[in-house]
């Protein structure tokens, strides 16, 4: 069955998106997604407004952030009909030397919505359906949540978890995250509930005070302060929580120049620095410090579909709280509302809903 459907199209960097009609038809082993809920990152905006170039010509529908439900199927893909799901971030092929040996984040076919294949500003989305996390509704629905809510969990919330998992977080450990809006958040908050005493650094009071009561035992606004008292800070805290003065896991959230410096600052002996935001900008760093410390850095490019329903369970156990952090716009604002998101007007995470 074909089903006309409509998209957001980025037709240039900065010029107003356009609304498409298409006749969304799945391929074998692809389906059709109806949209609920499609959730604004800050790689949306770097594509949008920074030029960062995007693996599919233009023009192209934005968005990776999705969560709805399956209308429709190709050829192998039909159970799926009529699921509630959300579709991961980055979409590994499974098939290749990459995908076999547990490498899918690095898979060279995988497929990104909003940057390799049409994505989810959009009424519907056709994309495969090998990793497709299933959403429970009865569970989601007794967790207080609705669909379109736990959209972010495609990126902001399982990037973080993917970033928090590799570099081994565990009770007893000291998390540092920097930046702590946005995925900085989600990663303070799984952070915790892996375990970790968190030490969260922003230089916006608004974000801190946001996160303190979701998993932040410690909240430094660092503006304007030398890199070495920020270091003392944090060390101070270890000292009072009884924690270790070494194998500090710094997380950089921010994805500014600012913030990954001040990450680096913060490596001490046996560190984990984990580099989740990301930014065109250039920072300059001693590389020998990893070599001094012993220590680690670790970058992040999404999260294995295989864990979706891991992190999922955080959110529906309530370990992991989604609502006060998520705001629902209509999708026929889209060009308002990514303005307002860019000039930072809007401060929790913005879910367009068709």
């Amino acid at each position: 069955m074909t089903i006309d459907a409509y998209r957001w199209v980025m037709t240039a960097p900065g010029a107003p998106m356009e609304k498409r009609s298409f006749a969304a038809v799945p391929q074998p082993g692809e389906v059709v997604v109806e949209v609920a809920g499609c959730g604004v990152c800050h790689t949306d905006l770097g594509y949008y407004y920074d030029g960062v170039r995007t693996n599919q010509p233009l023009p192209l529908a934005l968005g990776h952030e999705i969560s709805g439900k399956v209308v429709e199927a190709g050829a192998g893909a039909e159970a799926w009909i009529g699921k509630s799901v959300i579709v991961p971030a980055v979409l590994p092929c499974g098939e290749c030397d990459l995908c076999k040996r547990g490498l899918s984040t690095i898979c060279r076919a995988q497929k990104m919505p909003g940057n390799d294949i049409q994505g989810g500003f959009a009424s519907h989305i056709v994309v495969p359906e090998r990793g497709l996390c299933l959403v429970d509704l009865g569970r989601l629905g007794r967790a207080g949540l609705e669909l379109w809510q736990v959209s972010v969990v495609a990126d902001a919330l399982t990037t973080p978890f993917q970033a928090v998992r590799r570099a081994g977080v565990a009770p007893g450990s000291l998390a540092v995250v920097i930046g702590a809006g946005g995925v900085g958040g989600y990663c303070v908050q799984v952070a915790a509930a892996q375990g970790a005493k968190v030490f969260a650094i922003d230089v916006d009071d608004r974000k801190l005070e946001a996160i303190a009561g979701y998993g932040a035992a410690r909240t430094l606004n660092s503006r304007g302060m030398e890199p070495k008292a920020v270091k003392q800070a944090v060390a101070a805290f270890a000292k009072e929580q009884g924690l270790r003065p070494t194998e500090w896991i710094v997380f950089e959230c921010s994805g500014t120049a600012a913030g990954q410096q001040a990450a680096w600052n913060l490596l001490v002996h046996g560190s984990t620095l984990a580099v989740v935001g990301f930014t065109m900008d250039k920072v300059e760093v001693r590389l020998s410090n990893l070599m001094a410390f012993d220590a680690r850095a670790l970058g992040n490019w999404g999260c294995p579909p295989e864990q979706y329903p891991f992190a999922l369970d955080l959110v529906m156990d309530g370990k992991v709280q989604v609502a006060p952090f998520v705001e629902a716009h209509p999708l026929a604002d889209i060009n308002e509302i990514f303005a307002a998101v860019h000039r930072h007007e809007i401060r929790a995470r913005v879910v367009l809903k068709p």
